[in-house]
């Protein structure tokens, strides 16, 4: 596939199953990421593989943080929450480690970081791999993010989920650039 082809055509991919990315996949789309635009040079972006029973830890995170927040949570949502990393057979925590004290904004570096994560959703729908860029209060709560080694500086800049496409693709209509592109005022 074409790169522009597959920039028209990616969508998000919510049903994912087995198998997720082998080594070699999750290569080429680690080396996409690493082309993002970066003022700089400062590469902020870190990457954390979960997959397997990892899956399931992150779940148990997740709870925890929801519990910390709101000690008398439903446990029904609780339940649904610590189900969510198993929806697909491998998640990449991608977070932007911020240097505040660097001449480029914190802003850019998150900005970067999330130009990283576009890479890697285009390289993985040209390899063929369905993904989810999924965030939410879990990408920016504080235990989540020293339970998984980061930094209270650090942001959480998404969950990717991905897999094997399960079920039929939601196709979204192209539209076209006219209403969002507009002139500068005179």
């Amino acid at each position: 596939m074409d790169a522009i082809s597959a920039l028209h055509n990616r969508v998000s991919v919510a049903k994912l199953g087995e198998p997720g990315p082998n080594g070699t996949q999750l290569d080429i789309m680690l080396r996409a990421a690493m082309r993002a635009p970066d003022h700089g040079v400062l590469r902020p972006w870190r990457f954390m593989v979960i997959e397997g029973a990892q899956r399931e830890r992150l779940g148990d995170i997740f709870v925890e943080a929801r519990l910390q927040s709101e000690p008398d949570c439903d446990p029904a949502a609780l339940d649904k929450l610590r189900g969510k990393p198993l929806r697909a057979p491998m998640i990449l925590v991608v977070v932007a480690e911020t240097d505040p004290d660097n001449r480029v904004p914190v802003v850019e570096q998150i900005v970067a970081t999330g130009a990283a994560i576009q890479n890697i959703m285009v390289a993985a729908h040209a390899l063929g791999i369905g993904a989810m860029w999924r965030t939410g209060g879990m990408a920016s709560h504080p235990l989540v993010k020293r339970r998984l080694g980061f930094a209270d500086k650090d942001e959480i800049v998404g969950y990717i989920y991905l897999g094997t496409p399960t079920g039929s693709v939601k196709r979204v209509p192209e539209e076209a650039h006219v209403p969002y592109l507009r002139d500068m005022p005179q």
